[in-house]
C-alpha cells in the first residue's frame, strides 16, 4: 500500500491496483493536490507491466463529491485550470487521459458533479443499491468541463444526457443500470468486492488482444468508418502477430471452450 500526500491511495491485489481518493473529509472532493495526485497514480499504473486492471474508488462513504468547492472558493489548493488536450492534467486529474489498459469505477454513496465525470472515464462502472449519480454543480455555476458534455451523451445518448445535464437531478442505481449509466448494481458495502472479481476476471484474459480490441472501440468515435474499419484491421494484425491469437487458437483445438464451455464459467 502506497499514500500519495494524503490524498490518494494505492493498493496492489496481485495484477489489479485499486487507486481510491482518500479525502473522506470532503467526500472525497478533488482539490489541486488530489487532482495531481490521481493524475500520477494512474499514469504510473498504465507504465507499470506488473498491473493489468486498475479500479477507482473512494474511500469512506461517497465515490466523489466532484471539486472541492471550498477549496475553489478560497482560492488555495483549487483545482487546476488549463486548457489542454488528450492526456494532459484535468481539474479532475485524469479525465483526459487515455490509458492502454482498463479500469473500473466502484462507486459506494454518492458520485456527482465532477465526481460522475470521473465514473464516466471509467470503462465499467459498479454501483452499490444506494448509490447516487448526478450533475450537482448544475446549482452552483459550475461548468462540465472533465469531459462530461462529451463522454455522457456518448454512453447513453444525447436525449438522456440533456436530462441529467439541465436539470441536475439525482439518479439511483436502478435507474442509472436501466439507462446504460453504470453496469452492474450490487449490495451496499460491495462495490469494491465486486469490482476486484470483474478485474480479475479482465485480467485472466489475453491482454494483448483484449487491449487492442478495447482501444479501437475508443478511437472509433474520432475517425469515419472507412478509417475506423482500416484501424480495427490494424490493431487485430498485431495482435495476431505478436502470436496471442495462435496461441488461443491451439488451446482450443486442445478442447478448450468447445459448446461454449470454459473453465471460468459460474
Amino acid at each position: 500500500m502506497s499514500d500519495m500526500g494524503g490524498t490518494v491511495e494505492i493498493t496492489d491485489h496481485g495484477r489489479i491496483r485499486v487507486i481510491a481518493i482518500d479525502r473522506a473529509h470532503r467526500r472525497n472532493a478533488v482539490n489541486g493536490e488530489t487532482a495531481r495526485a490521481l493524475f500520477e497514480a494512474f499514469t504510473a499504473f498504465d507504465r507499470d507491466a506488473g498491473s493489468d486492471v486498475a479500479i477507482l474508488t473512494g474511500n469512506g462513504s461517497a465515490f466523489c463529491a466532484g471539486a472541492d468547492l471550498k477549496a475553489l472558493a478560497g482560492g488555495e489548493g483549487s483545482n487546476p485550470l488549463e486548457e489542454g488536450g488528450i492526456n494532459t492534467l484535468a481539474p479532475m486529474g485524469i479525465s483526459r487521459l487515455q490509458l492502454s489498459k482498463p479500469v473500473i469505477a466502484a462507486i459506494e454513496g454518492h458520485a456527482v458533479a465532477g465526481g460522475m465525470e470521473l465514473a464516466l472515464w471509467c470503462d465499467l462502472r459498479i454501483m452499490a443499491e444506494d448509490g447516487v449519480m448526478g450533475i450537482f454543480c448544475r446549482r452552483f455555476g459550475v461548468p462540465l468541463i472533465d469531459m462530461g458534455t462529451i463522454r455522457l451523451p456518448r454512453l447513453i445518448g444525447q436525449s438522456r444526457a440533456m436530462d441529467l445535464i439541465l436539470t441536475g437531478r439525482p439518479v439511483g442505481a436502478e435507474e442509472a443500470h436501466s439507462i446504460g449509466l453504470i453496469n452492474r448494481v450490487v449490495p451496499s458495502g460491495r462495490a469494491l468486492e465486486h469490482a476486484l472479481e470483474l478485474a480479475r476476471e479482465i485480467a485472466a484474459f489475453p491482454q494483448i488482444c483484449m487491449r487492442h480490441d478495447r482501444q479501437s472501440v475508443l478511437d472509433q468515435w474520432s475517425l469515419d468508418t472507412e478509417a475506423a474499419i482500416r484501424h480495427e484491421t490494424a490493431l487485430g494484425m498485431r495482435t495476431i502477430a505478436t502470436g496471442e491469437t495462435v496461441s488461443g487458437a491451439a488451446r482450443f483445438s486442445g478442447g478448450e471452450g468447445r459448446h461454449g464451455k470454459f473453465g471460468d464459467d459460474k
